[in-house]
């Protein structure tokens, strides 16, 4: 048996809902988002999991609390799967941030690879963190089943770096709903993406619901 990493993102915040910039800020889950993270426990407190490591934040723990509960399994934080840090964007809307931040908002949107928000961190330092995580488990857990509570940013900048994809294109190639779960096997021939942004385990309406 190989190593199975299932990358969940965060349940709905206030943010994912509206589109604000959410790096460092600590924002509760929202009801729904609360609903999204009892869903995915229920779906998926079956599977033998062999360690959930969850980005130190509250809306990654409450995602994380659930399924922790069901199974008996206590997680482990780990800082270098947080957010992207958006600086001086940080809670502010696009607009806002068109406006004021212009020069800085058109880099990024070009290459945020090696162009960050305003005071913030790139994708390069974002992928270098994260892929020290990611490395540190296929050492530890060769095999089995490991889950990865994280965000929009990373967890998106992790595929590109495992896949090979154009960190730059990151915002582009991927996309990963609030509360979606994607999962890499890494097998004899590298990592394979088996699973992008599933959120089938949620019922109609919570997929429904619109955000980022």
């Amino acid at each position: 048996m190989s190593l199975k990493l299932y990358l969940l993102r965060h349940g709905e915040t206030v943010y994912s809902r509206t589109g604000g910039y959410c790096g460092e800020l600590d924002p509760e889950l929202t009801e729904n988002g609360e609903k999204m993270a009892a869903a995915f426990a229920d779906a998926h407190k079956a599977i033998a999991w062999d360690a959930i490591i969850v980005s130190p934040m509250k809306r990654t723990i409450a995602t994380a609390t659930p399924l922790c509960e069901a199974v008996g399994i206590k997680m482990q934080l780990h800082d270098g799967i947080k957010e992207l840090r958006y600086g001086k964007w940080e809670g502010q809307t696009n607009e806002f941030v068109r406006e004021n931040y212009s020069e800085d908002y058109l880099r990024w949107l070009t290459e945020p690879a090696w162009n960050p928000p305003t005071g913030g961190e790139t994708a390069v330092q974002l992928a270098s963190r994260a892929s020290l995580v990611v490395a540190e488990i296929q050492e530890k857990y060769t095999s089995g089943n490991v889950l990865v509570v994280s965000h929009k940013a990373t967890i998106r900048v992790i595929l590109c770096s495992l896949l090979g994809i154009d960190m730059g294109r990151y915002r582009d190639r991927i996309d990963v709903p609030a509360a979606s779960l994607s999962i890499v096997q890494f097998g004899s021939l590298g990592p394979k993406l088996t699973v992008l942004g599933d959120r089938s385990f949620m019922d109609a309406e919570l997929r429904s619901l619109s955000g980022t």
